[in-house]
């Protein structure tokens, strides 16, 4: 474990973190000594995987498979969490769905899987961290929103509405857990290089590379290092922000 690093002795909770941004959030957390859990809703192999890069990097990793909107299930990650590391400092409410679906053909129950991965995860993951985080004398807690809120996105309604309310949850979190030391903030990634899913569909307004004023796809790692500077001493004046990470893509 890298003992000297700015994390050393805190531990995060990472969401989704088995692969794309949620794998390289995991590494950066890690690689300043912080010890995280992996959380995968079922690719166990793949949690292992990044579990032994974050031990790589230099701090420790737990591999944790739990659905985040099974309060029962979320729980039992927490409790193994604080039964390895004894505490834990940071929530990053990464996991997430994607589905590409018009409006019109859009039912009930992909609406409600939608907001139920983004806004009740988000809900029972800090329900089940936050006391604890309050028992280490504060900590962070980042959500990861999304471009296609602030843009609009034909066919993925659910989705800009979802990410639309984890903005306002988190911003409410930050009012209220002030008072304890914790912060909370949500990062907007824009248009990010990452493998895809045959659900997600096209980009966020179809955009390209060309799209983006800097002329590229962000980068996974790029994100990560926001996170991680919302963890470490320095950012612990950011709270109830959203930041925006998308090349200028959207300036509001």
């Amino acid at each position: 474990m890298n003992k000297s690093g700015a994390l050393a002795g805190r531990v995060a909770v990472v969401t989704g973190g088995a692969r794309n941004i949620g794998r390289a959030i995991v590494l950066a957390l890690a690689g300043e000594g912080a010890s995280v859990v992996v959380n995968a809703r079922g690719d166990a192999a793949a949690a292992e995987a990044v579990a032994a890069e974050a031990e790589a990097a230099g701090g420790r990793g737990l591999a944790h498979v739990a659905d985040v909107t099974d309060a029962a299930a979320v729980r039992g990650m927490v409790d193994a969490a604080v039964a390895a590391f004894g505490r834990i400092d940071f929530l990053v409410s990464n996991a997430a769905l994607r589905r590409q679906t018009p409006f019109l053909d859009m039912g009930f129950e992909e609406w409600r899987e939608i907001l139920s991965v983004a806004l009740d995860g988000a809900f029972i993951l800090s329900k089940a961290c936050v006391p604890h985080m309050i028992a280490a004398g504060g900590g962070a807690i980042v959500t990861i929103g999304g471009i296609s809120t602030h843009v609009g996105t034909k066919n993925r309604i659910h989705v800009c509405a979802a990410k639309a309310g984890l903005e306002g949850f988190t911003r409410g979190l930050a009012m209220e857990l002030a008072e304890h030391g914790i912060t909370a903030n949500c990062i907007a990634p824009g248009s990010i290089d990452t493998v895809r899913g045959s659900t997600a569909g096209a980009r966020p307004g179809n955009m390209g590379a060309s799209g983006v004023p800097i002329g590229r796809f962000g980068r996974p790692e790029e994100i990560a290092a926001m996170v991680r500077h919302l963890c470490l001493p320095d950012g612990g004046f950011i709270t109830g922000q959203t930041i925006h990470l998308n090349g200028g893509a959207w300036m509001p």
